[in-house]
């Protein structure tokens, strides 16, 4: 018989072993995170951090921050797809829980939702803020403020949800924030459809990525995301990227995530997300470390209820098939959440 990849680890680990498995630290990689600073402060410190910011703000002059490529000016008070002004818009800054555990810790996640997006989703769970612009215009330097007091707090990172459009503005916060002691991870919480040219403006800054992963069909992504058809490849191109700059997810002592990236991938009905295709691309492309969360939590929201293929919330068999097929393709670090939820849906269709 043949010995795949998923035969082997299963011996080698025990049946139903490969999810459970903890990442290995080395000693090097130890020593690195008992020495750890944000990205950011080193960067400043460089003086790259300053050229990056002019970079960034000059792009606001005829706008290609996305890959829609709108050209518009913003500076002049133009708006393109993403609705979004040249100033920053926020929806809300405080801690949140409902992120992954890592990223929680005990004091939560600094969770500032930026008003507007890119992408626009018909089953979009928060369409008042990305979608309807729901938020207040702050400056730079009041973002930077807000970075701050969600430090003071105790919250364990920054977390940027929606960030694409105001990259130019969370790098000038940053920066202001980092010199009045701002020294927690930056994550960079986005829809993945992201400009890889973009994103190495972002190489140094962001500590944590966490990125959707949508879908695997340009098709399906074109029908509920606006007409976003090659969001497939760009995401692809962006995920591996972001990647390359920060690597595998990487926790403190406390279990807190400090580096890495970490992907998010929502299970849709009738497998509108090709789900079995986004783990298969994962084990092919990234290393099978790499974190993963499998998402359950689909409702129908916004618009989805025009489309009768997405108008229902999802089966268990259908999140269960989703798990498996982690499983088959021999991804060994799952979010532990989408472990219970499995564990419980499994305890469920065995009692039922």
């Amino acid at each position: 018989m043949k010995v795949t990849r998923r035969v082997f680890l299963k011996k080698s680990l025990g049946v139903g072993g490969v999810l459970l498995l903890p990442p290995v630290i080395s000693r090097a990689v130890q020593k690195e995170m008992a020495n750890w600073a944000p990205a950011y402060v080193k960067l400043d410190a460089s003086g790259e951090l300053d050229q990056r910011i002019d970079r960034a703000y000059a792009l606001f002059e005829e706008c290609r921050l996305c890959p829609r490529e709108c050209g518009v000016n913003r500076l002049s008070g133009e708006r393109g797809y993403c609705h979004a002004p040249a100033k920053v818009m926020v929806y809300s800054a405080n801690p949140h829980f409902g992120e992954e555990i890592s990223l929680v810790g005990r004091h939560g996640s600094g969770t500032i939702f930026f008003s507007n997006c890119n992408l626009r989703c018909v089953f979009c769970q928060n369409w008042p803020i990305a979608i309807e612009g729901h938020g207040s215009v702050i400056s730079d330097a009041e973002l930077a403020a807000k970075m701050l007091r969600l430090q003071a707090i105790g919250c364990h990172n920054i977390n940027l949800v929606t960030p694409t459009h105001v990259m130019p503005n969370i790098l000038n916060a940053t920066r202001i924030a980092s010199r009045k002691g701002l020294r927690i991870p930056l994550v960079y919480n986005t829809s993945g459809y992201e400009r890889v040219e973009i994103l190495k403006l972002l190489d140094g800054v962001v500590d944590i990525y966490l990125p959707d992963m949508k879908y695997m069909d340009p098709e399906k992504a074109a029908q509920y995301s606006s007409g976003a058809h090659d969001y497939p490849e760009k995401t692809q191109a962006a995920v591996l990227e972001m990647h390359r700059q920060v690597g595998i997810h990487r926790m403190d002592r406390r279990k807190t995530a400090i580096r890495g990236l970490m992907i998010r991938h929502l299970v849709m009905p009738n497998q509108v997300a090709g789900t079995r295709k986004f783990v298969h691309w994962v084990s092919a492309n990234l290393p099978l470390r790499t974190y993963v969360n499998i998402m359950h939590q689909y409702h129908v929201e916004f618009r989805a209820s025009e489309y009768p293929e997405i108008w229902r919330a999802i089966t268990p068999t259908e999140y269960l098939e989703a798990m498996q097929w982690a499983e088959d393709y021999g991804l060994i670090n799952m979010d532990p959440n989408a472990l219970k939820v499995r564990n419980f849906m499994l305890r469920r269709s065995k009692s039922g």
